[in-house]
């Protein structure tokens, strides 16, 4: 593609301006340098490397300055009263697969079905996410803390008259939170200094929104600390995807070996520490019997297991989400203790959800959101004191059908009440009202 001088492309852009206004002049000078900046497809989250990334800092400073010397800077009306219709334009940090499915692609579909048009773009993706918004009524920002690529979004959203939500599902923006989060212990000190000093950032993108909306009750308490923002929460469901993955996992179940296993699930570092709570009785329960299996599934460091229990062990690597999901079909139930701290008072069940889709029962912590899926007795065990783990764990394997039966509860469960909608459970009405009103 030929490059054209800067003063030929001001002279067009400024004729488009004069002749079809300034929306249109400004996506078609996104289109153009979009396909000179950006070293890859439409939708990639990656930028290339060098001038490219380069450019992209600055990538609307040409635009701003062009509609401001042709005094066509402001935008006047609200998109949404202006166009009649409602389309949310989602600039997120999509690094983290989970955090991409649950706060990202599920919303993405959950709104397309009330026929509200939804798009969306990793942050550092500038062409795609400036694109986005031009066509948007509303931004949403997911997991976002201040920087270059951050303020120029933020800063184009005013100029559009955009009302902004901010979303997060994790306590990114608190001190507090992480100076008492147990799981820290496992980490690298400088690592957890760096979550510290990167907390204000996440703040100051939380006070710049309009709303802010989490994942739990737990965390919009927390929030409320910290921010005089409205906040309003939008739990985690089961979305078609997962339900359709789990039902074919299930289908392609593989026959009984006579092993009974306990599964934990581990999506990052520094969750040896929640084990650690519950490692005592679940040691006890393993070796108790030589046909018993803990079954590890993703990140965890076996030199925090005691003696004796590697023997008992198996380990899965995280490769992708239906394998996970396969893998969880091989346990007869999935343990998920939590350390009771405010980081972990604001987690969500999302391990619940991932469990009950291929009707496999949890035995859970009393902490965060995790009480609030399972129902005691029928579709798992909430743990609530340290002799209820091994009094669940000792029920499911006296009788495996026990296990078996509530796995099909949780499944049921999952479809009955934790699917998509708009049920207050799990979208707050108020965001329903910021989005359609």
């Amino acid at each position: 593609m030929p490059k054209l001088p800067m003063l030929t492309l001001l002279k067009r852009f400024l004729s488009v301006v004069k002749q079809e206004g300034a929306g249109q002049a400004v996506q078609r000078a996104f289109e153009y340098v979009s396909r000179r900046v950006r070293g890859s497809g439409i939708g990639s989250v990656s930028l290339a490397a060098g001038s490219g990334a380069k450019a992209s800092d600055q990538y609307l400073h040409g635009v701003w300055q062009a509609l401001a010397q042709q005094e066509a800077f402001h935008v006047l009306q609200s998109p949404a009263l202006e166009r009649g219709r409602r389309q949310i334009a989602m600039i997120a940090d999509l690094n983290l697969p989970q955090c991409r499915k649950y706060r990202v692609e599920q919303l993405a579909g959950f709104w397309r079905s009330r026929g509200v048009e939804f798009e969306y773009s990793h942050y550092q993706d500038i062409p795609r996410a400036a694109r986005i918004m031009q066509h948007a009524t509303h931004l949403m920002e997911y997991r976002l803390q201040t920087g270059t690529a951050a303020d120029m979004i933020r800063y184009e959203a005013r100029r559009l008259r955009l009302p902004i939500l901010y979303d997060l599902d994790d306590p990114l923006f608190s001190v507090s939170a992480y100076e008492t989060y147990r799981n820290m212990e496992a980490l690298d000190p400088a690592m957890k200094s760096h979550f510290v000093s990167e907390a204000p950032k996440y703040l100051s993108m939380m006070n710049g929104a309009d709303v802010l909306s989490v994942s739990t009750p737990g965390m919009a308490k927390h929030a409320a600390l910290y921010t005089g923002r409205p906040v309003h929460v939008r739990r985690n469901f089961a979305d078609a995807q997962t339900l359709q993955a789990g039902a074919a996992a299930m289908a392609e179940r593989g026959d009984k070996d006579g092993l009974f296993r306990v599964a934990f699930a581990s999506g990052s570092q520094g969750h040896e520490i929640d084990l650690g709570e519950i490692i005592k009785p679940l040691s006890e329960f393993i070796q108790a019997d030589r046909n018993r299996r803990l079954m590890l599934i993703g990140h965890f460091d076996m030199t925090h297991l005691p003696d004796g229990l590697e023997a008992q062990v198996e380990t899965v690597k995280f490769l992708g989400y239906d394998r996970y999901l396969a893998s969880l079909t091989r346990a007869n139930c999935t343990v998920m203790p939590l350390c009771d701290d405010a980081f972990n008072r604001c987690k969500s069940a999302v391990r619940v959800l991932d469990a009950a889709s291929v009707g496999v029962p949890a035995i859970v912590a009393d902490v965060g959101d995790l009480p609030t899926v399972v129902k005691d007795g029928e579709t798992g065990f909430v743990a609530r004191e340290q002799h209820d783990w091994m009094d669940a764990l000792r029920a499911m394997a006296a009788s495996p059908k026990i296990a078996e039966r509530m796995g099909q509860k949780a499944r049921s469960n999952l479809e009955n009440h934790w699917q998509a909608s708009d049920k207050p459970h799990i979208i707050a009405p108020e965001l329903l009202e910021w989005v359609e009103a």
